[in-house]
């Protein structure tokens, strides 16, 4: 499969799953030195290989639609780590809400509530409101000074990256279920992960936590 296939596949996916309501979200993918991403305004469940936005690290489109204007914060993504092949935005209701919220720490806005939220998605920092497309909440995003691969977009959304697209797609999955359960739970006491089960957890599936 090439990797304009791949971020097609990824879109119905997400789609089927009802993850990007109307024209909402984005998926990219590296391809070398160049990043493949849906192009601005698209419908993510009928996208077309000869539609994506081709673009330069620079920002140049190469060729296809118009690119998104939320590239820089897929771009900080890649940049944070050589081995990040997919990135995944969504405006996932729960995340979406979640993401309004106080974070539960600095380096997570939510707690380590499941095995499989840490597993998959992995400590998940609050990143501080910008109007969409403003470069910097991505600057912000490729400074903080801890591993992570996935973010929430304070009043907006998240943010998933992965080795291989199907690594990014779980993560947004699981950060989106995590947010259903806290918003489940609402005030009730947590009763969260036993001390130090979530940095073994990451250690042993390559994610990152770190004791909070």
């Amino acid at each position: 499969m090439s990797v304009a296939e791949d971020v097609v596949a990824a879109g119905q996916r997400l789609s089927e799953l009802g993850l990007s309501p109307g024209t909402s979200g984005n998926i990219s993918a590296r391809d070398g030195d160049r990043i493949v991403m849906t192009p601005t305004g698209s419908d993510m469940g009928a996208l077309e290989a000869a539609d994506l936005s081709v673009l330069s690290f620079d920002g140049e489109l190469l060729s296809g639609g118009k690119a998104s204007k939320e590239f820089p914060f897929h771009r900080a993504m890649y940049r944070r780590d050589s081995g990040t092949t997919a990135v995944v935005h969504l405006h996932s209701p729960h995340a979406a809400a979640i993401s309004c919220t106080p974070a539960w720490s600095e380096r997570s806005a939510i707690p380590p509530l499941t095995p499989y939220f840490v597993m998959r998605s992995g400590q998940t920092p609050l990143i501080a409101y910008a109007s969409p497309g403003d470069p910097s909440q991505a600057d912000r995003m490729e400074r903080l000074p801890f591993p992570f691969n996935a973010a929430l977009l304070q009043n907006h959304g998240s943010v998933a990256a992965g080795n291989t697209m199907a690594d990014a797609i779980a993560a947004a999955v699981e950060l989106e279920e995590v947010c259903r359960l806290m918003l489940l739970l609402g005030d009730r006491p947590l009763t969260l992960l036993p001390e130090g089960e979530a940095e073994h957890l990451a250690e042993k599936y390559g994610s990152y936590w770190t004791a909070q």
